[in-house]
């Protein structure tokens, strides 16, 4: 048999094919980046860059850098350091301003909304008018740069713009502040989304218009927040839309739900997209890998080994049973991963013996034999 490619392989799951062997595509680049920025990398990576790990540890890459560009034409967004980890950023518009506060993490590689953009309903046709006013082009210079640089390690692919709904409880408003104004004017949210939605038709035109293979919709979804009657109502129409449109232009897509499933099961089947990435199973999230597996049929599963499973605590027997599980169950329609990412402190060589693991395994399409 003809050894594939990485990417020859994750192709052929995505078209129903066997790929004559399992893909391991953990996401360590947040692992890398910060131990970089702390001088913990283990000895032999000083010097090394992230494609050079992935290839030491014998994995594929999932994530190019993303060539979507947004500008604007009436709009001016002022941004200003007022801490050395504290970024002040104004959306300056005909018709007012929003403002919003990140603060970044001790190594400045991740934030969080110290302060939201969207402080009321009232602020939405504020960012109404900011979505409206944007424009998008894809920068085919530095796609092909970067397909050039990962070479066959993997499959070009990008995930962009929440849905509105989505983004407004996660980029633009918060949790709290978006249940409220659910509550007390839906009018005002369900013209936003309105908006948001035309918006967005903008950038699928673009986006379906490259030459991406596979697109991500990056939404992070959790039961928690996205509980079954508002993912039935706000999430489900737009989803069934956007993932229809992908699939006519004859690309691949799926769906990034990381958190608390359970409740939102009966729905993972409800919607034509390829597969569901980062699906969470216990002991980190709140399903079975036998739930997942019962859910989702033949959808693609990207990921599915907890995170915990690679910290030292954890012992390594259970990730070695983890991934046998996971492959029994979900072979050929699976791309092993880390359910979300390497943590900062966990063991670089627990994804070196994965990566050794996976190459002696021997999945069976008609059956469960893995040995």
């Amino acid at each position: 048999m003809v050894k594939r490619s990485w990417q020859e392989m994750i192709l052929a799951i995505f078209r129903g094919d066997d790929p004559n062997g399992v893909v391991w595509q953990p996401r360590i680049d947040f692992w890398f980046l910060v131990n970089q920025k702390r001088g913990t990398l283990p000895k032999r990576y000083e010097g090394a860059t992230l494609i050079d790990v992935h290839d030491d540890v014998c994995s594929s890459i999932r994530y190019f850098i993303w060539p979507l560009r947004t500008r604007y034409t009436k709009v001016k967004v002022e941004e200003q350091w007022v801490e050395p980890n504290r970024l002040l950023r104004i959306w300056k518009t005909p018709i007012g301003e929003l403002r919003e506060v990140l603060r970044f993490t001790h190594y400045g590689l991740s934030a969080y909304h110290e302060e939201f953009k969207v402080k009321k309903p009232e602020d939405l046709r504020v960012l109404e008018y900011i979505l409206e006013d944007s424009e998008y082009e894809f920068d085919m210079e530095s796609y092909r740069q970067d397909v050039e640089r990962v070479g066959d390690r993997g499959v070009p692919q990008f995930f962009y713009r929440r849905s509105p709904l989505q983004a407004l409880i996660i980029e633009h408003m918060g949790y709290e502040a978006t249940i409220y104004a659910l509550a007390d004017r839906p009018d005002l949210v369900e013209h936003y989304i309105e908006v948001a939605t035309k918006a967005d038709d903008r950038m699928y035109q673009v986006l379906l218009s490259s030459p991406v293979p596979i697109l991500n919709l990056g939404e992070n979804i959790d039961a928690c927040l996205n509980p079954p009657p508002m993912f039935q109502r706000y999430h489900l129409p737009y989803y069934r839309m956007r993932v229809e449109q992908i699939k006519s232009a004859g690309k691949f897509v799926h769906i990034h739900m990381d958190g608390s499933l359970k409740p939102l099961l009966p729905y993972f089947r409800q919607v034509p997209w390829d597969g569901i990435e980062a699906a969470t199973p216990v002991p980190q999230g709140d399903v079975t890998i036998e739930e997942l597996k019962e859910a989702m049929d033949d959808l693609v599963l990207l990921d599915g080994i907890p995170a915990l499973y690679f910290l030292p605590h954890y012992p390594e027997e259970a990730l070695i049973e983890c991934v046998k599980r996971l492959v029994e169950l979900f072979y050929p329609r699976l791309i092993l991963g880390i359910s979300d990412e390497l943590p900062p402190d966990g063991d670089i060589e627990r994804v070196r013996l994965v990566g050794q693991l996976v190459k002696e395994l021997v999945p069976q399409r008609n059956g469960h034999e893995v040995t």
